[in-house]
């Protein structure tokens, strides 16, 4: 074993690929999870009810309609003009709840495979609909449907993640398994209430449209937010940096009441002119991805190891 470790530290970083840090391999894994997290996370933002795009054959309908406009493979063609077009209302909302989904439960580690296995059905649905297309790269649905298999059959849930903080509290972590999450989720909620605060600070705080933390330059979004948005994530924030340094599952269940309440409130006036928090289906998955990691969270701070004086009870 000494000698199998020394030469696998003495090929370096840049040695045959047949073996790596555990630890190295965990993180990248990790990394590869969150960036195709935050693709989906990106691409919610477009898919608007009511209609989705029906009435302007924008949108969601305009690249559904392509499958049979520019045919990839004829019978998914034919069951898009027959069962899907004519239905498409429903449709929108199944294709805004699985890519919602996708974003919250990727970025959060959460039921990782189930997430990927998923994602590799609506990456072949979104490539059978639009690869054919004057413009497109085929390439990168071909790619995109490669990723979440990698995500599928590797541990990629095994750092930073909730699958991880499950993991190490059913193997006898107690509360202490949901701090470093619960802090670490904390800490980015922080900032990017900071940040939506200081760009809400501009000629309406409190626009229906918020300002957006991203852009379409680079396709990343963490959400738009007016002021009372930016304070929302502050709360939530907050709370949740509170419970992991006190431990009290009280103030994570506080965090996840606020963020789906905020997330709630979100979609239901995404089809009006006026949303309270400036927001967008990119924002209330990202409050839903604080709302998830907050509820497990307290699951497992409500795993409390007994005290020594009870411990030295039980055993006489």
């Amino acid at each position: 074993m000494a000698r199998e470790t020394q030469t696998m530290t003495s090929a370096g970083s840049f040695g045959p690929a047949v073996d790596a840090s555990p630890r190295a391999s965990a993180a990248a894994l990790a990394g590869l999870r969150v960036l195709v997290g935050l693709m989906w996370l990106y691409n919610v933002a477009w898919k608007r009810p009511p209609d989705f795009g029906e009435s302007s054959g924008s949108g969601v309908y305009g690249f559904t309609a392509d499958a049979v406009e520019h045919p990839v493979f004829p019978p998914y063609s034919w069951v898009v003009e027959h069962v899907v077009l004519p239905n498409f209302t429903a449709f929108g909302w199944m294709v805004l709840v699985v890519e919602s989904l996708l974003a919250v439960l990727l970025l959060t580690g959460t039921f990782v495979r189930f997430a990927a296995l998923v994602g590799v059905g609506q990456s072949l649905a979104i490539g059978l609909s639009v690869a054919q297309t004057p413009g497109e790269w085929p390439w990168a649905y071909w790619m995109m449907i490669g990723i979440h298999v990698v995500l599928l059959l590797t541990a990629s849930g095994k750092a930073v993640a909730v699958d991880r903080m499950r993991a190490d509290a059913a193997a006898g972590h107690g509360p202490d398994a949901a701090v470093p999450l619960l802090r670490g989720w904390g800490i980015v909620v922080l900032l990017t209430g900071v940040l939506a605060v200081v760009l809400a600070l501009g000629e309406d705080p409190m626009a229906s449209a918020g300002t957006q933390l991203g852009g379409s330059g680079l396709s990343v979004s963490l959400g738009s937010y007016n002021l009372l948005g930016a304070a929302a994530l502050l709360v939530v924030a907050g709370l949740m940096l509170s419970a992991a340094l006190l431990r009290r599952r009280a103030l994570a269940w506080a965090a996840t009441v606020i963020a789906v309440l905020a997330a709630a409130s979100v979609y239901a006036q995404l089809s009006r002119t006026e949303v309270w928090l400036g927001g967008s289906n990119t924002s209330a998955a990202y409050l839903l991805c604080a709302a998830l990691v907050s509820g497990a969270g307290a699951a497992v701070l409500a795993r409390q190891q007994p005290d020594p004086d009870t411990r030295r009870a039980a055993h006489g």
